[in-house]
């Protein structure tokens, strides 16, 4: 046990640049505190001692504000930030050098025994204020960002974000948005009125329909101006719902 509370301590020195002193991580962290009596209520309850299981968790919350079940399973260096308001279930289960952030909750959503509440692999991070609800799986290396809403499986190595999240790509976000540059260049305007630092998937992919509509837009523009100087008429189309402002849509989308 304490050869566990040492590692625990270091762990706190590689992911909180405000650690000073193994005595300030001892005694002013909650997030050590919890761990600490959790180990303790987690051997209680393996013992079937239940209650007093139960009696030691309830303590443990009263004075850290961190709420964990003495069911759940967690593995070394588990690090919980400033901690308040975290939340964790009975048959969660939590690998090593994982971190979590205040406001987190790995809960259930159902009544039914068994496996209800999330498991993470090693080394997840998830953001404050996030959700990772039912017997989901995070994968070994996965952020979750904050005041995300986790209720499917994320790979290893991904991003979540997003209520409901959803799974947030790096790699096509960048290639989306040299495409988008490129176009704009062509087109003399954006039509993706964001700063390059947007990483919301759902927003990402609706500006990319605009994106499209608007080359779309463009194009047939083009095509009517050539059919005009080849002396073919073209009728002309005035209902408003024909009125395309690329850059007024992608402002709502934000």
């Amino acid at each position: 046990m304490f050869r566990h509370l040492r590692e625990d301590i270091r762990s706190v020195f590689s992911r909180d640049p405000a650690a000073r002193s193994f005595w300030e991580v001892l005694t002013c962290y909650p997030g050590i505190h919890a761990l600490i009596l959790h180990r303790f209520a987690h051997r209680l309850w393996r013992w079937r001692l239940y209650w007093s299981g139960r009696w030691v968790a309830h303590l443990a919350r009263w004075l850290t504000g961190i709420e964990i079940h003495p069911g759940a399973v967690i593995g070394r260096r588990f690090f919980i930030d400033h901690g308040m308001s975290v939340v964790i279930g009975e048959t969660a289960v939590i690998g090593d050098d994982v971190t979590l952030y205040h406001g987190v909750t790995l809960g259930g959503t159902s009544w039914e025994k068994g496996k209800r509440h999330p498991t993470l692999c090693d080394r997840v991070v998830v953001g404050a204020g996030a959700k990772v609800l039912g017997p989901v799986t995070v994968g070994a290396g996965a952020r979750i960002g904050s005041n995300a809403v986790v209720t499917r499986d994320v790979p290893a190595g991904a991003t979540a974000v997003g209520i409901p999240a959803r799974i947030f790509n790096a790699t096509r976000a960048q290639q989306t948005r040299e495409a988008r540059e490129a176009q704009a260049r062509r087109m003399g305007f954006s039509a993706y009125a964001v700063g390059g630092d947007e990483n919301d998937p759902l927003t990402l992919a609706l500006h990319s329909l605009l994106d499209h509509a608007a080359e779309t837009d463009r194009r047939l523009s083009l095509l009517l101006e050539h059919l005009r100087a080849a002396g073919i008429t073209v009728e002309e189309v005035t209902e408003a719902h024909d009125q395309f402002d690329p850059e007024y849509l992608s402002k709502i989308v934000d």
